[in-house]
């Protein structure tokens, strides 16, 4: 008599469906959480599998609005002519914009959260006990950034193109984190930076949006290694108002030519023959 052969199973605490239904997280998808379940809470529990609190929805929501779109970056001018040569494959002209998503843009939501997780872990000796104690936060601060410059690498979240002075979403996301009793050891420590880097490095840089989103997701528990994974998220959502823009009214055609008619031959230097 042939035994019948033993199935393979796959654990998955995500979602899973029969003929009938489908379930996502433990419950009916359109019973239980279908015009009950805000998307930013469901991308937080899918990311956690965790019920995040109040305080955690709202900062994490922040964080999406503050990340979506900030008009014509690369990753969305990538996203525009993608979708001027392949008008026919949007999920291409998407996916062009987000594979831009690198350490100068997005990518720095997680490098800062890294960059301070790792600093918090390295000088436990040195983390005040206190939330409150300002300065022990600029202690630790001043060790973080001296022993970066040694190293010869840059503090993430310090500096930004466009804002020299005050990236509007810093103290913004700040105030909310505190308004929600989400504001934690990676933002103090962030802010901390932002107070002690000057004499350090010479110059102010001012702590910008991508990074005090790294520190605010690290806060509320997101994990380190899907902040970067945040930032696309959000980023998908304002790629898509680009290209729905650039359907209604493209800038593609023009972006292409002012860089193609203003080319200008260069013979290549021979030093680097």
């Amino acid at each position: 008599m042939t035994a019948t052969p033993q199935l393979p199973e796959y654990p998955t605490s995500l979602g899973v469906s029969t003929p009938t239904t489908i379930s996502l997280l433990g419950q009916d998808l359109a019973r239980d959480l279908m015009g009950t379940v805000g998307f930013g809470e469901l991308a937080y529990r899918l990311l956690t599998q965790r019920q995040p609190t109040p305080g955690q929805v709202r900062v994490f929501e922040a964080v999406l609005v503050a990340l979506a779109d900030h008009g014509f970056t690369p990753t969305a001018i990538a996203a525009r002519l993608t979708l001027l040569s392949a008008p026919d494959s949007l999920q291409g002209a998407v996916a062009a914009g987000l594979l831009g998503g690198g350490s100068r843009f997005l990518g720095v939501t997680e490098d800062c959260g890294q960059f301070l997780a790792k600093a918090l872990s390295r000088h436990t000796d040195l983390v005040p006990e206190s939330l409150e104690d300002a300065a022990g936060w600029d202690a630790l601060g001043e060790v973080a950034v001296r022993e970066t410059r040694e190293q010869g690498r840059y503090v993430p979240g310090l500096g930004h193109p466009v804002h020299k002075v005050e990236d509007p979403r810093t103290p913004r996301l700040i105030q909310l984190a505190d308004e929600s009793d989400t504001h934690g050891p990676h933002l103090r420590l962030f802010e901390a930076i932002g107070r002690v880097h000057e004499p350090i490095l010479g110059r102010h840089l001012p702590l910008n949006g991508a990074g005090v989103c790294g520190a605010a997701l690290a806060d509320i528990d997101i994990p380190l290694g899907m902040l970067r994974g945040v930032a696309l998220l959000a980023r998908t959502a304002g790629l898509l108002g680009q290209l729905a823009e650039e359907q209604r009214d493209g800038i593609g055609m023009d972006v292409y030519l002012s860089v193609d008619r203003h080319a200008r031959y260069q013979a290549p230097d021979d030093s680097v023959r």
